[in-house]
């Protein structure tokens, strides 16, 4: 595709809050999905809100997903101090709602669902009013581990669809459309008082018929918050641009999800599944 259009320049990381942002995350050792992602909204996130999204479980994923600038390969073995560290980091940055995610680890046979509910459990040893949104990877199909998780108490369980059903075997070759849809429907069976959120980006190659099939699949997944974004590729190597959309065009997006039922919905250009989450977070209060 051609140079990104202007509604999708963003400026470059800058200022006070940013660096210190920053130093704060080296000093307790721990990955952001902003940074590995080369998420395009570092910049406001980290140096205006001083948000960041943690990456858990380390920084190399077992998958090599076709839109994601993580590492993949081989992992090496889990830190069981890492979900102290997180909880210290919310609390030294002041965080009143933090978000949590990770790389996919097929290698452990829960795929990591104890970590993530380890680290809900620090966080609220720590403070119990810091509100928690974990964005989890599929787990291999595991309602044992997404039991594992929603026990735990987090007040949001997201997981990405991030693309239509064709497009699966090509962008998201290791995982599955139905099983993604069915981890969000047994969270959402688990427990009456968590939120469930998914995203997905525009821009793979997708119909809007496709697009629409995917967000009745969310109405009957009971998906609560759907995000919906630009995809952006990372390098050369991942999969093309097949279109910009216009900001118009994500408005009318996310005007079909809601006639569809899904009660709050964030659609536009950068928009992406933790992108201004506090924000989205207390809106949905104020309108429950």
């Amino acid at each position: 595709m051609s140079n990104r259009p202007d509604w999708l320049k963003v400026r470059i990381p800058s200022g006070k809050n940013f660096f210190e942002v920053r130093r704060i995350l080296r000093s307790h050792q721990l990955n952001t999905i902003c940074e590995d992602a080369m998420c395009p909204n570092i910049a406001e996130c980290w140096g205006k809100h001083r948000t960041a999204t943690f990456m858990i479980l380390g920084n190399i994923c077992t998958r090599a997903c076709a839109f994601c600038a993580v590492t993949s390969g081989r992992p090496s073995e889990y830190d069981l101090m890492e979900p102290a560290r997180v909880a210290a980091a919310i609390a030294e940055l002041r965080l009143k709602h933090a978000v949590i995610t990770s790389v996919d680890r097929d290698d452990l046979a829960d795929g990591g669902a104890a970590i993530f509910a380890d680290t809900v459990r620090q966080i609220r040893k720590l403070d119990g009013n810091v509100k928690v949104e974990l964005l989890t990877p599929d787990f291999q199909g595991s309602l044992d581990s997404v039991k594992t998780v929603v026990t735990a108490g987090p007040d949001i369980f997201s997981h990405n669809i991030e693309t239509v059903r064709r497009l699966y075997p090509k962008i998201r070759f290791k995982s599955d459309y139905t099983t993604s849809f069915g981890l969000l429907k047994a969270a959402k069976g688990m427990s009456s008082h968590i939120f469930i959120k998914t995203g997905i980006m525009a821009g793979l190659g997708e119909t809007t018929e496709e697009i629409l099939e995917l967000m009745q699949d969310a109405v009957e997944a009971g998906v609560d918050i759907l995000t919906i974004g630009q995809y952006l590729r990372p390098s050369m190597k991942h999969a093309e641009i097949q279109k910009y959309y216009h900001p118009n065009e994500f408005a009318d997006l996310g005007e079909m999800a809601r006639n569809l039922g899904i009660r709050w919905v964030f659609s536009g250009p950068l928009v992406r599944s933790s992108y201004h989450a506090e924000d989205v977070f207390e809106q949905m209060m104020s309108q429950k």
